[in-house]
């Protein structure tokens, strides 16, 4: 735990420094394609920008600007090759539960071939963004705000409390996002589960980040958002799987398997909206953003 003369500028500089090596660290391994370096990279880029866009009052107005766009451009890439990846291994793996008449090893191979080829279109784009003048200067770009800080006054406050204040705010604005979904009728619903999601998921990295300072207490706001965050990722997940399953049904013949397979992410969807309520009942309560 930090000491009591802490500021939070300090801890928000900390979590910017320490995922910024993260992500400069991560190049040669998704150069290599090497297990899970994309999705540790997308993952780096991703707490980066939370971070500059929950702390932005710590900052000078519109110094980070740059540095959020190209964390955003670099994430996108990075997630059209980890999205198809993880897509083809949830569905590949539904494929081998289907039952024999459906012949699930035979369309868990298609559905491994379809990923295959899609990480085949897509790696270039890695790649090209990796060597891009515009990765170069995002680089360049966290380096000189680590140099030079462009800290706002609020930033030399003592650390708890206002981490604490910034919890109960990112805690207030995921509230609004799981009521809205939760009231949403069909036409809307996915998208505002997506909403909610994000927003746990950004409540959860300002509990990560305030950690270091405050220790346990932030530590459980970020582990009940991630509970959030993980039931809602399921219902997106699915809800994709159960897109992407309609047009390789055509494509690959196998439109009895893939009705089957269709069915049961929407299963796996509805079962997720169902654990909502209960996930968010862990996550919503005042005393969890309370730091000291």
């Amino acid at each position: 735990m930090a000491r009591p003369d802490t500021t939070v500028g300090q801890v928000l500089l900390a979590r910017i420094e320490a995922q910024a090596v993260v992500l400069a660290g991560l190049d040669d391994a998704v150069r290599a394609d090497e297990p899970d370096a994309v999705h540790r990279m997308r993952v780096a880029c991703r707490r980066l920008r939370s971070a500059l866009r929950t702390f932005r009052r710590l900052l000078a107005p519109g110094a980070t600007d740059t540095l959020v766009a190209d964390l955003r451009w670099l994430g996108a890439a990075l997630g059209r090759a980890r999205d198809r990846e993880v897509l083809a291994e949830r569905l590949a793996a539904r494929a081998r539960e289907l039952p024999a008449a459906c012949g699930p090893e035979r369309v868990a191979a298609a559905l491994e071939q379809w990923g295959e080829a899609e990480h085949r279109r897509v790696r270039p784009e890695v790649v090209a963004a990796l060597d891009s003048a515009r990765r170069r200067s995002l680089t360049a770009g966290l380096t000189a705000l680590l140099a030079d800080p462009p800290l706002s006054p609020r930033a030399a406050r003592a650390a708890a409390p206002e981490l604490s204040r910034i919890a109960a705010r990112e805690q207030h604005r995921t509230a609004d996002r799981v009521h809205t979904a939760l009231a949403a009728g069909p036409t809307e619903r996915d998208s505002a589960l997506h909403e909610a999601r994000k927003a746990a998921k950004r409540a959860r990295y300002a509990g990560e980040t305030a950690t270091p300072a405050v220790g346990v207490a932030a530590e459980r706001f970020a582990e009940r958002m991630k509970a959030v965050q993980e039931v809602l990722g399921e219902h997106q997940d699915a809800v994709v799987a159960a897109a992407a399953l309609v047009g390789q049904a055509a494509e690959d013949g196998e439109a009895f398997a893939y009705g089957v397979l269709y069915a049961g992410q929407l299963a796996a969807a509805e079962t997720a909206r169902g654990q909502l309520p209960e996930a968010w009942a862990g996550a919503s309560g005042r005393k969890l953003a309370r730091f000291g």
